[in-house]
């Protein structure tokens, strides 16, 4: 049996949290980040769970049971980048989770971002993380690089929190 790995499912337009519920109760381990954001509408103001990619879920399995997944109403197709199937390294499911359960305020962004700088987070919820530090709109920003899915997450960090490091 091939070992098991994150895969990156592409689903149909909003209905993310309908494949991660069905394929939790096939028994498929699923990781499908949910950011919370208050929407405005005309009348109310209401706080929403979305996504926080849109249209993708990370499914872990093998290869040998991927179809099984794509049974699923709702589910387009695995992500695949020069015929290999997108893969997420368990270190980035684990920051991804790390980064939201604290709550912080996240964005997507699946622009070409420049290298940064190698820095550790020195205080607040993320403290000890290592990574990189990129400018952007005159702000820095702590970045986590997704490249299974073109994507990277983006938490907004003062520089005073922030401890530069060697490679």
């Amino acid at each position: 049996m091939s070992e098991l790995q994150w895969f990156v499912l592409y689903t149909t337009s909003r209905s993310e949290k309908k494949v991660a519920k069905r394929l939790n109760e096939m028994g498929i381990e699923v990781f499908l980040p949910i950011v919370e954001e208050l929407r405005q509408w005309s009348d109310r103001k209401k706080k929403v769970q979305k996504a926080l990619f849109n249209g993708y879920v990370f499914v872990k399995t093998n290869r040998t049971k991927l179809w099984e997944s794509l049974q699923v109403p709702g589910a387009v197709k695995f992500v695949n980048f020069s015929g290999e199937h997108a893969t997420v390294r368990e270190e980035e499911i684990a920051t991804i989770k790390r980064i939201l359960d604290t709550g912080v305020a996240v964005e997507t962004d699946g622009s070409d971002i420049e290298a940064g700088e190698q820095v550790e987070i020195m205080g607040g919820p993320l403290q000890n993380m290592k990574g990189e530090c990129v400018n952007k709109g005159n702000k820095d920003y702590f970045i986590i690089r997704i490249p299974g899915i073109n994507q990277n997450l983006l938490v907004n960090i003062e520089r005073k929190f922030l401890k530069v490091i060697g490679l």
